[in-house]
């Protein structure tokens, strides 16, 4: 059960917003008892294609996870229906080349493939390209295929670039197809800041701000359990349908550093990718106004005193 210095939730159900990114892994594992130990008995799953700012909007699921640019994209927006609660993890996204493509900045004029424009991935890579002083509006052409014909297409040169998210990136090495031109897990300054956060519909964290914290605790220790034991993780995304590839998700998670949310700062990484973002034309609010409309960093804050090292 959750600590004793927490009231009884307000609601014992939780719907978590299922999306197709298996790096949000801390998300479906603790779906799988730890939400329950802290007193959220009802988990339910809720589609979340095609994003879970979707869900949110339509009121279907309330808690999930996204990537950075496209919660500032939908604060700049509508802040009415989604609050940033916390970090996830650094390091998910990897940019792939062909041909000659050895940097970003090689990019210019070159195609890029996405599944479309203002997707995460769009976002994202705008907002390296803007980090090198390229336009992403005007020095690059982009182009919309889903990733598995993105793949294809990079390994026959047909595009030049694409910049996957777990379990391509593992595919792609295995397969040998591409070049890998910058990893957010290890290239500065991508790596120093999260690329995914923790995210709640606004109305559930209003009405139920005790079980949106037993929540948060429960993805925490998840996040732990994918460092410390992630065959044990894996074995949970398999079950639940997340992937078929085991051996590459096992890969994502010894790779991806989800014990980070100790020491990196979210409030940093938003104000990081938002100042990208306002570069390349994509945002219109200031950095600190998405970030105070946008985060609700209490329980994190909270928890870091709470929960064990």
């Amino acid at each position: 059960m959750g600590s004793s210095a927490d009231a009884a939730p307000e609601t014992r159900r939780i719907r978590l917003a299922r999306a197709s990114a298996i790096c949000f892994a801390p998300i479906f594992v603790a779906g799988d008892g730890l939400l329950q130990a802290e007193g959220i008995s009802d988990v339910a799953i809720a589609d979340a294609r095609p994003t879970t700012v979707a869900a949110f909007q339509e009121g279907i699921a309330d808690i999930g996870a996204t990537d950075v640019p496209t919660a500032l994209v939908n604060l700049d927006k509508d802040a009415d229906h989604i609050v940033v609660l916390g970090g996830m993890h650094s390091g998910c996204y990897e940019l792939f080349s062909a041909g000659n493509v050895r940097s970003i900045r090689e990019l210019k004029g070159k195609s890029i493939a996405v599944p479309g424009l203002g997707s995460g991935r769009y976002l994202t890579l705008s907002a390296m390209l803007s980090h090198v002083g390229l336009n992403p509006r005007k020095d690059v052409n982009w182009v919309s295929h889903p990733a598995p014909d993105a793949i294809r297409l990079l390994a026959e040169e047909k595009v030049d670039a694409f910049l996957g998210f777990p379990p391509e990136p593992q595919e792609l090495r295995a397969r040998k197809i591409g070049r890998l031109i910058l990893s957010t897990t290890t290239d500065r300054p991508w790596s120093g800041y999260y690329c995914c956060v923790i995210v709640a519909r606004r109305d559930f964290v209003r009405s139920n701000p005790v079980a949106t914290k037993l929540a948060l605790r429960a993805i925490l220790k998840a996040a732990a359990l994918c460092t410390n034991e992630p065959a044990r993780a894996t074995q949970t995304l398999v079950k639940l349908g997340l992937t078929q590839k085991y051996e590459y998700a096992l890969e994502m998670m010894k790779e991806l550093p989800y014990s980070r949310w100790r020491a990196y700062d979210t409030a940093d990484s938003m104000r990081f990718y938002a100042l990208r973002l306002l570069e390349a034309g994509l945002i219109r609010s200031t950095p600190q106004s998405l970030i105070a409309r946008g985060a609700d960093l209490r329980f994190l804050d909270q928890l870091k005193g709470e929960l064990k090292a």
